[in-house]
């Protein structure tokens, strides 16, 4: 009998399971496939306050996330970083005054205390203007963050299972159904069932989070979900600065290039309602068009197809609030809660930011505390997550400090395991003393002893898990590479699962 039981291992899923084991519940969390699969890490890598969503009066929504950023900013510092975006000035667009007015209101909302505040930018004399065509002269320059998504979510699964979660990859939930008082549920992992029980239910199951309630549970969602496809490429790296750029289009929708991996430049996003399986989310050639205009219209070079190097999409599960067009549908969080008299209860969560997902968690317990009597307060806003156990300015003293303690890394292979593992790079390196030490390689210095760690620590099963979403190495490693490491993977006897009370 667990207290919680938790379907879905995205971000929402990830942060409640956290949240809740953190507040002494016993809590269980299942995923269908590898956590952070869908939409948690087809993102386009922002904790931001949603400049845009001002014009839509979603006030609240903008104070929250703005307040969040340096709250994840704090709590992650090695995959949460601090970033600027270069905002032109687009005569036939909107006004300068109105862009300086909502750029005034987006600092002051959060109570921002790290993050510099906005300028303006003569763009004829800053190297920010040298990589735009001539035309533009004028812009701002504000403040966000960049995020490691996928590596987000896995870190609160982990910091769930250091606080007891028992957190379960490749199991579906076939069934759940109310019987004396409790939930119990059938899951299905490989070729097994397993039935458990569960006082309380959430489902966190994103882009299938409709499917739950109709196929598992037996009856129909109360409300609809209206799935938003997003898609991004990514290509060779567009310009030499640190600075992203946010774009204004003829259409009223934004279009962000930012600085990614070191070597590349990730473009995004589009809006497009989305009907088909959530599974089968892919770019089209249209969607690529689309952002390679927008963006070819303010850069001096072109950007072209033949730049690409990946693209991916995913869709946002929002609740359906009857809006025209799907770049208007609110990105707000909506939970619902479902719990006749004297049966347990089941919450359902709607759409939701990457940025809010702790502040969502928060709000789903409140929810759910009058089911647990005497539950403790919330906690997460001051406690670091995995490896972010230090200052959210030192992450350059931490990557002098590992090659001092392993002088045989690289400066790329240091900067890459800092800003993935923090303080618990020296975990994944353990007592090693020179490269050989650390096992065969898989391309991009992706050593073995690493693989093993993140199959041990942090639920990696496939290539894919590891090359694609605990790391973003798929963009460097070969095809040949890829194959060496699944066959790697498949020769394993055993995988082990990480234990229950989670391996730090």
């Amino acid at each position: 009998m667990f207290d919680l039981a938790v379907i879905g291992g995205g971000v929402n899923g990830a942060g409640i399971a956290r949240d809740a084991a953190g507040r002494g519940l016993s809590v269980l969390l299942v995923e269908q496939d590898d956590l952070a699969s869908g939409t948690s890490s087809a993102s386009t890598k922002l904790i931001h306050g949603g400049l845009w969503y001002l014009e839509r009066y979603e006030f609240r929504l903008v104070r929250e996330a703005l307040a969040e950023r340096e709250v994840l900013l704090r709590s992650a510092p090695h995959i949460i970083r601090p970033l600027r975006f270069v905002l032109p000035h687009h005569a036939g667009l909107r006004p300068w005054w109105e862009l300086r007015l909502g750029l005034f209101l987006y600092d002051h909302l959060g109570g921002r205390r790290i993050l510099p505040g906005t300028r303006s930018v003569d763009l004829r004399r800053d190297p920010v203007g040298e990589p735009l065509q001539s035309g533009y002269e004028r812009a701002f320059e504000y403040s966000d963050c960049s995020v490691d998504d996928a590596r987000l979510v896995v870190l609160c699964a982990r910091d769930a299972a250091a606080r007891g979660a028992d957190i379960r990859t490749r199991t579906r939930c076939t069934a759940a159904r109310r019987i004396d008082g409790s939930w119990r549920l059938t899951l299905q992992s490989g070729g097994g069932l397993q039935e458990i029980a569960a006082r309380a239910l959430v489902n966190a199951a994103g882009p299938w989070v409709s499917r739950v309630p109709n196929e598992a549970v037996g009856h129909h969602a109360r409300s609809r979900v209206r799935l938003v496809k997003g898609s991004h490429i990514v290509v060779r790296c567009l310009y030499q600065h640190d600075r992203a750029y946010i774009f204004q289009n003829a259409d009223g929708r934004i279009c962000f290039a930012i600085p990614y991996q070191s070597d590349f430049t990730l473009i995004g996003t589009t809006d497009e309602d989305y009907s088909g399986d959530p599974a089968d989310v892919a770019s089209t050639a249209a969607e690529e068009a689309y952002l390679l205009a927008a963006v070819s219209e303010y850069f001096r070079q072109p950007v072209t197809s033949a730049d690409i190097v990946w693209r991916y999409a995913g869709v946002r599960p929002l609740r359906d609030d009857g809006t025209s067009k799907a770049q208007d549908a609110t990105r707000d969080y909506v939970l619902e809660l479902e719990a006749p008299a004297g049966q347990p209860p089941l919450l359902t969560v709607f759409g939701g930011k990457i940025t809010t997902f702790r502040r969502l968690a928060e709000a789903a317990m409140t929810r759910l505390a009058p089911f647990f009597p005497g539950l403790p307060r919330g906690w997460t806003a001051e406690a670091p997550l995995p490896g972010g156990d230090f200052a959210w300015d030192d992450v350059a003293a931490l990557q002098v400090g590992l090659r001092s303690r392993y002088p045989f890394l690289t400066e790329r292979t240091a900067f890459r395991l800092v800003h993935s593992y923090g303080t618990l790079a020296t975990d994944v390196l353990g007592d090693a003393r020179a490269a050989p030490d650390l096992g065969c390689g898989f391309g991009a210095e992706l050593s073995e002893r690493e693989v093993e760690w993140l199959c041990s620590t942090e639920w990696a099963r496939t290539a894919a898990d590891i090359l694609w979403r605990r790391s973003k190495l798929g963009l460097r490693v070969t095809a040949g590479e890829t194959a060496r490491l699944s066959e790697w993977l498949a020769a394993r006897v055993a995988i082990p699962r990480p234990a229950r009370a989670g391996v730090v």
